[in-house]
């Protein structure tokens, strides 16, 4: 890799924003992580949503334990995973807006209680509803590891995606269009 552009010092405010700075090299995808029930309810916006099996399956997210989805998710046992699509940039910097409270984020977006009660969001490219099988606390987060209870997948090819600060979009039809006005015929390659 050659010589390192970023140097590590003993400060540790100078250490975890370099660190940060790393991460944000590293492209997630977008999904909106909803717990509660009822009335209780809340949402935030993460790139921190991995699978980690297939057979069983199960997926892993990390949350900030000060967030108020992890209190409500480490409460109930219960959380949703709600994978957005391109178009739904809006709704990723709602969920993620620290002067919206629980419900307030749900305002104007069209959601619906999945079959454990936890919101879902009506217009995601999937949601997955997930009991908390094991919660592992380390330093400032939860580390989640979601058993699946019910998911829905949309029909629709797009993605969003969180890169060095920034979101960007993914729309497989706006791809495969750009593509065609471009593309070489295959005999043609050598």
């Amino acid at each position: 890799m050659g010589k390192a552009d970023i140097h590590l010092v003993d400060e540790n405010d100078e250490v975890e924003r370099q660190f940060r700075t790393v991460m944000r090299r590293l492209a997630g995808g977008v999904s909106i992580v909803t717990a509660g029930r009822d009335g209780d309810i809340t949402g935030m916006t993460v790139t921190s949503l991995t699978s980690l099996s297939a057979a069983p399956p199960r997926l892993l997210v990390s949350i900030n334990r000060q967030a108020s989805s992890f209190s409500l998710i480490e409460r109930d046992r219960l959380f949703g995973v709600n994978i957005l699509g391109a178009d739904q940039q809006v709704l990723a910097a709602r969920f993620s807006n620290r002067r919206l409270n629980g419900g307030q984020r749900f305002e104007g977006t069209p959601w619906f209680a999945g079959s454990s009660g936890v919101p879902l969001l009506a217009k995601a490219l999937a949601t997955v509803e997930c009991e908390a099988e094991e919660i592992i606390e380390r330093y400032s987060h939860g580390i989640i590891i979601g058993r699946l209870l019910s998911m829905e997948l949309s029909h629709r090819l797009s993605g969003l995606i969180y890169w060095n600060g920034q979101y960007v979009q993914i729309d497989h039809d706006a791809d495969l269009d750009r593509l065609a006005e471009v593309s070489i015929p295959l005999a043609h390659v050598r």
